[in-house]
């Protein structure tokens, strides 16, 4: 098949490269009869680009990136790397909040295009040329072994409870607390916030948090108190901890949607979700209206999901509450609120129940690579430690 002939003459690498960026990716109308870069096209430029241009790093990554096998993880491609984008869909990409290929590599179609306005081919063509770009492939289990031995993860506070589950809170995945009211899930949630500020020696990541406060829960007396009883300068701890407050499941749903480019921006490395069922609860109360509660409570939780494959050093912990089985006669009739998507969706799945005082205890509920068992810590004054 003959190949497509572009609207711009090649005179040299940095040239084409610039007038390609401006001018051979498909208008935003579809319509007005301009045409899209060929796919052969598209790669001789993405090779070219890679050849000539030294990538950094994601900011907040440091020697995790540089061991990881995946490209997308080490990688941290700016939309306008990507050949062939015109300044007008540059333009909507970014303020929608698409600013790096992976968000636009790993984002549904349906979604960029309902995000974005633009259409359905131009989206498919910017979709797959992110993807290629990244090198999006296989890899071996003894890569995936490589990187999961460097892993991030944050420190509870607890030593007990860091060796419960595996040395910390890990990156990537999502991480859910469930228990009854005052077992501890919004103090671990606060303690978080503190330790990810920690140096990586200390169990931190040296980033940021991102709260989202669904109960109005949240306090920054008791980050001044944890804080404090790790010799931190609470002043910087509040400085770096970004709260905001959800006030119905749809504020909920956009907030998450939108984080993506405060991420980047701010250097976030921690995001909390307290609780994430709480609106979703309150707002779907019949039984008819359950489908729809658990269709959009599962697309919120998949955005979740993306947020942590797009930024490899993002740990996402959210909180939920339980329903009382009633027709349980023997053992714990407490079980967590939203169902099988809940289930399916959490990386981690911990339980957490009153003990003695100050005593709570952590069970290991679910977890693909933990052992089913418990461990008890403390909740005091100066935050979360061992019992």
């Amino acid at each position: 098949m003959a190949k497509k002939k572009t609207t711009k003459k090649k005179t040299s690498k940095k040239t084409t490269t610039k007038s390609t960026k401006k001018d051979e990716m498909e208008p935003d109308n579809e319509s007005d009869g301009e045409e899209m870069v060929d796919e052969e096209d598209v790669k001789e430029l993405v090779e070219e680009e890679l050849k000539e241009e030294k990538h950094t790093g994601m900011e907040n990554t440091q020697n995790f990136s540089k061991i990881s096998p995946f490209v997308v993880d080490s990688l941290n491609y700016d939309v306008k790397d990507l050949p062939g984008v015109g300044a007008a869909t540059l333009k909507k990409l970014e303020d929608a909040g698409y600013g790096t290929l992976q968000a636009i590599a790993m984002t549904p179609q349906k979604t960029i295009m309902e995000d974005t306005g633009l259409g359905e081919k131009t989206t498919a063509s910017i979709i797959q040329a992110a993807r290629e770009t990244l090198q999006l492939t296989y890899v071996t289990a003894d890569q995936v072994w490589e990187r999961r031995k460097h892993l991030p993860k944050i420190t509870t506070g607890s030593d007990k409870v860091d060796e419960l589950i595996g040395g910390g809170i890990e990156v990537g995945g999502i991480t859910e607390l469930f228990g009854e009211y005052r077992t501890g899930k919004t103090q671990i949630c606060h303690q978080l916030c503190v330790n990810v500020q920690l140096p990586r020696s200390e169990g931190g990541l040296e980033g940021r948090a991102l709260y989202i406060d669904t109960e109005g829960t949240f306090r920054p007396e008791r980050l001044i108190q944890m804080s404090e009883a790790k010799g931190l300068d609470y002043k910087k701890v509040l400085k770096d901890v970004f709260v905001i407050r959800a006030h119905t499941s749809e504020h909920q749903v956009l907030l998450v949607k939108n984080s993506i480019d405060t991420i980047s921006k701010e250097k976030i490395n921690l995001i909390i979700v307290d609780s994430l069922i709480s609106h979703f609860r309150s707002e779907y109360i019949s039984r008819g209206t359950l489908a729809t509660r658990q269709q959009l409570l599962n697309q919120h939780i998949h955005d979740l999901i993306r947020l942590g494959n797009i930024y490899p050093e993002l740990a996402i912990v959210v909180t939920n509450q339980v329903q009382a089985k009633p027709d349980a006669f023997f053992g714990d009739p407490n079980r967590p609120t939203g169902g099988h998507i809940m289930a399916h969706a959490s990386t981690l799945r911990l339980y957490l129940r009153k003990g003695k005082a100050e005593q709570r205890i952590m069970i290991v509920k679910d977890a693909p690579h933990l052992p089913e068992g418990e461990a008890v810590f403390t909740i005091t004054e100066d935050g979360i430690g061992d019992a």
